[in-house]
């Protein structure tokens, strides 16, 4: 079941910052997962050790759009749920790789 769980990176300045100071990655995750599940999956799909995962559940927000005439509409957003895991000290995902060959390939280019 590890390789059916969709990890999706979660590409941000914050996320991007913690993996290069703590060798912590960020995804966004299924609700009905666990931690034991999200380490797994991360373990055969990229073939790395995993030490840790920390899950934190954010609520969707409430939105309201101005239909007209006086009137709103009230929506609800997604709520996401998180996993911060880390990695055994070594290990990298090519998750961010990309970025850093942009940087360097500019400096370079310069």
């Amino acid at each position: 079941m590890s390789k059916n769980i969709v990890l999706k990176p979660r590409v941000s300045e914050k996320g991007y910052a913690i993996s290069a100071l703590n060798n912590t990655y960020v995804f966004d995750i299924p609700t009905g997962v666990n931690k034991h599940s999200v380490a797994n999956a991360v373990a055969a799909q990229y073939g790395v050790g995993v030490t840790n995962v920390r899950i934190a559940n954010i609520p969707g927000k409430t939105k309201r759009t101005f239909r007209g005439r006086g009137k709103f509409a009230q929506g609800q957003r997604s709520d996401v749920r998180k996993a911060y895991v880390t990695l055994k000290e070594g290990d990298k995902l090519p998750i961010f790789d990309a970025v850093e060959q942009e940087v360097k390939a500019e400096k370079g280019g310069e």
